[in-house]
């Protein structure tokens, strides 16, 4: 009996092993299907960032996000390189670049993203950034216009400072449950087999570098596109309303929403008045994959008025 349990035992035990080993080999045979060249750039003097090139014919077009990696564009770059040169930053303390214990301001983000440039010899770039990304462009262009032609805000030409809603949002107990959420999108593979990054990290980057932004310092031209909320009636159908109480929260919800991107579009205008806004109505915060297509349009119509 003993000799079956020792057969049972070591017959696991192989099993195991060869999953383990199986498992290994398919992550060192995948390869990264976008095409894109990986280098590594050395700021602050020794912090180490992945930098993505896709090449292409153009300006310099460089994408840079909150807390995803630049991987996160690997599949709407290599659309963009018959107009630009295609190039994205993974900042410091996400995915493969360095993490250090310090330097997540917003001028030290801006200061690491100037020293990219410098070594691809990147000059008159289009910055884009994704929400919290949005910070950077906006005090990158207020001390370096001259290295810009452009700047694209998806999501991110937002205030985290912002204090309340105003009008205020309901009590969230008071909603009714919904039946569907709106466009889900899936990140690149790339972006998704991406190291963790820390808790640490992302208050650093989302909540202790918090500041106002300050768009009175922007000489470049500015197109912001945000997402939007679609209209109420269309809205409520992904909810299961069941009171007429329900009813009311979500429509205050859906007014307070409304009012906080109102509120933010006027502050950028009243700064850059010719800056361009558009609206992508039920689009996710990474519209550059659930709008793909719009953002396409967008940014090669921006940059042909230019």
């Amino acid at each position: 009996m003993k000799s079956v349990s020792l057969a049972v035992a070591l017959g696991l035990l192989a099993a195991l092993f060869s999953d383990d080993v199986a498992g290994r080999q398919a992550t060192a045979l995948w390869r990264d299907p976008s095409p894109h060249q990986v280098r590594w750039v050395t700021v602050d003097s020794s912090v180490r960032l992945e930098v993505l090139d896709w090449g292409g014919s153009g300006p310099p077009l460089v994408l840079l996000g909150c807390y995803l990696t630049a991987h996160a564009y690997d599949e709407i770059a290599p659309k963009l390189t018959n107009q630009f040169h295609v190039y994205g930053i993974t900042r410091r303390g996400i995915g493969a670049s360095d993490r250090p214990a310090i330097g997540y301001t917003v001028q030290r983000s801006v200061d690491d993203v100037i020293e990219v440039l410098d070594s691809l010899n990147a000059q008159r770039s289009i910055l884009v950034g994704t929400s919290c990304a949005g910070q950077i462009l906006t005090l990158f262009a207020s001390q370096h216009s001259d290295r810009l032609s452009g700047l694209v805000y998806l999501d991110g030409a937002s205030d985290p400072t912002t204090p309340a809603y105003d009008p205020p949002m309901p009590d969230l107990t008071k909603l009714p449950r919904q039946l569907r959420n709106g466009p889900r999108v899936t990140l690149p593979e790339a972006e998704r087999r991406a190291a963790p990054f820390t808790p640490e990290v992302r208050r650093a980057i989302t909540v202790d570098a918090r500041i106002k932004p300050d768009y009175t310092g922007i000489r470049v031209p500015v197109l912001a596109i945000y997402q939007a909320q679609l209209p109420f009636e269309e809205l409520a159908k992904q909810f299961e309303i069941r009171s007429e109480e329900e009813r009311a929260a979500l429509r205050q919800e859906h007014a307070a929403i409304r009012a906080m991107y109102s509120r933010w579009q006027k502050e950028l205008l009243a700064a850059v008045p010719k800056a361009r806004i558009v609206e992508l109505p039920g689009a996710n915060l990474y519209m550059f994959l659930s709008n793909e297509a719009d953002i396409i349009r967008e940014l090669r119509a921006f940059a042909s008025s230019l």
